[in-house]
């Protein structure tokens, strides 16, 4: 089971008695329609850049590991790797210099960022089906696309789920940078508090960008957990 939701947890349990102890709720509660509206740009930004990224990566990760193509996957991956390397911010403002100010730029880096870990789990889960499960396919007369989508996936599928938990969770961890391009979320509040040295309105933002983040990962747990099979799911056993 994934366990990137934990990091977002702790901030968040730690963010509660902060704010409780400080007498900062009313301070919280003056923000709540900004609360509402920045959250829904916040997971307006993270759904398209997360749909995008699943539409690039699991086709990707599935075409690298076709055999015909073993030379080329560790020449893509070390590419996925230099984008993963590059810091966010920087990330942000080669997007701002191409796709100017706005949501665009950070949908962009926002997909850069979430790309590596599905490939990787797509590509590698693949790999780690059991050579004799294909070969027993192959006797049975299936074509290569009938052992990808019945055999191979379904075998991989847990490992591509842990992938994509772990891609949606940097999502929404880094999409509060997007208000520096003018893409704005609850990074608003944030780094608006920030800078006002406001704690009420920094917390109004680091608040709820936890709790989503947290959320979107049990709500993807669950969606694993009832689409793996029982067969390949640790978690049914």
């Amino acid at each position: 089971m994934s366990r990137t939701w934990i990091p977002c947890l702790g901030a968040g349990l730690l963010l509660f008695p902060l704010a409780a102890a400080a007498g900062l709720w009313d301070e919280i509660a003056v923000h709540r329609a900004d609360i509402w509206h920045l959250s829904i740009q916040h997971m307006r930004i993270v759904a398209v850049s997360g749909v995008l990224a699943l539409v690039v990566a699991l086709p990707l990760g599935v075409w690298m590991s076709r055999p015909a193509q073993r030379n080329t996957a560790n020449a893509v991956l070390q590419l996925l790797n230099i984008g993963q390397a590059i810091p966010k911010l920087a990330l942000l403002a080669l997007a701002m210099g191409v796709l100017g100010i706005g949501a665009p730029s950070a949908i962009f880096a926002l997909w850069v960022a979430t790309l590596l870990p599905i490939v990787v789990n797509t590509y590698e889960g693949l790999l780690a089906v059991p050579r004799p499960m294909l070969e027993a396919a192959q006797a049975m007369g299936m074509t290569a696309r009938q052992i990808l989508w019945r055999v191979e996936i379904p075998n991989a599928l847990y490992v591509i789920f842990a992938g994509i938990r772990t891609a949606l969770a940097i999502n929404v961890g880094t999409a509060p940078l997007a208000f520096l391009v003018g893409g704005g979320g609850l990074g608003e509040l944030i780094f608006t508090g920030i800078d006002l040295n406001d704690m009420g309105m920094m917390l109004a933002g680091a608040l709820p960008t936890a709790l989503l983040a947290v959320s979107v990962d049990l709500l993807s747990g669950q969606l694993q957990y009832w689409l793996v099979s029982r067969g390949v799911n640790p978690q049914r056993a």
